[in-house]
């Protein structure tokens, strides 16, 4: 179901409760069939209550607040922000089962001022995906797993990712933590992004910088380009992870990555008596203060 704008009133307030159920998808139109519920070019919406959706899409809605709302097993994303500027979604709880792909908890594309706050996500992809053409994007005190993680990417074509803050979160039995990951072959760049105060519970690629990422349905190839990936902070992370290797900085040959710090990190294996080890390639930067286990590409 698609409700479009633009809209008379300058505040629009929807509440939820109850389990709100879609008709079997035989009675759906083609064009839908992708989507559950749509809301596209209205300001000032605000979506809250107790109650429980499948999945939620807002296109070029600015001014948007989303609170309270259970998301449970969406077949695909749970809630998409795509063109949106000032956003604010809070204490939401978004569930799927570990095992099904593409179930991200909050996708963010092409948006600004995006705020995500105190919830609790558990899906069978990211916790949280910031993608192409965003920036000014802060997610704090989310509590993520199974799932991910929180990343950040680009793809193959040309993005712009900046201005991204992800603090006081904790991942929980999670495939990876705190990640940047780009295509080859992409141009642009993803820049000014700091992760701070994270803690990692059984949490498999606790820290990464992935610039070869590929997810296995295509042939993704050796490509000389890349997106910039340039001043990124990890301050204040700890806990532990499945793998000896907890800190991935895999950058690329042509376009390495730079100004690239870690501060205070603290990361160990969780079964103490294995150690732990960091890999680092095309990777510039600093080391300040404790960093277990050392990245010895970091002066």
């Amino acid at each position: 179901m698609t409700l479009s704008g633009p809209c008379n009133s300058g505040s629009i307030y929807i509440q939820i409760f109850g389990n709100v159920i879609a008709p079997e998808m035989s009675s759906w139109n083609h064009d839908d069939d992708r989507s559950w519920l749509v809301f596209d070019s209205i300001d000032g919406l605000t979506i809250q209550g107790s109650g429980q959706i499948d999945a939620f899409v807002a296109n070029n809605c600015n001014h948007l607040k989303i609170t309270g709302v259970y998301f449970v097993n969406a077949p695909m994303f749970h809630i998409v922000i795509n063109g949106c500027e000032r956003v604010a979604i809070s204490n939401i709880h978004i569930t799927a089962p570990e095992e099904r792909i593409n179930t991200d908890g909050i996708h963010i594309g092409n948006s600004i001022n995006v705020y995500s706050d105190h919830s609790i996500i558990g899906t069978g992809d990211d916790c949280v995906s910031v993608w192409d053409n965003s920036s000014y994007v802060f997610i704090s005190n989310i509590t993520c797993g199974p799932g991910d993680g929180i990343s950040l990417g680009a793809d193959k074509s040309s993005a712009a990712v900046e201005m991204i803050r992800v603090s006081s979160c904790n991942f929980i039995n999670t495939m990876n933590g705190a990640r940047i990951k780009t295509w080859q072959g992409g141009s642009g760049y993803a820049r000014d992004i700091k992760f701070e105060n994270i803690y990692f519970d059984s949490v498999d690629n606790p820290i990464v910088i992935d610039q070869y990422y590929c997810n296995g349905d295509h042939n993704c190839g050796t490509h000389k380009s890349a997106v910039k990936v340039s001043d990124v902070t990890f301050k204040g992370l700890r806990g532990t992870s499945t793998k000896e290797v907890v800190i991935n900085l895999a950058c690329s040959e042509t376009v390495s990555c730079t100004d690239i710090t870690l501060e205070n990190i603290q990361v160990k294996h969780v079964k103490r008596e294995k150690d732990t080890i960091s890999y680092c390639i095309n990777a510039h930067g600093i080391s300040q203060g404790p960093v277990s286990p050392p990245v010895p590409c970091l002066s």
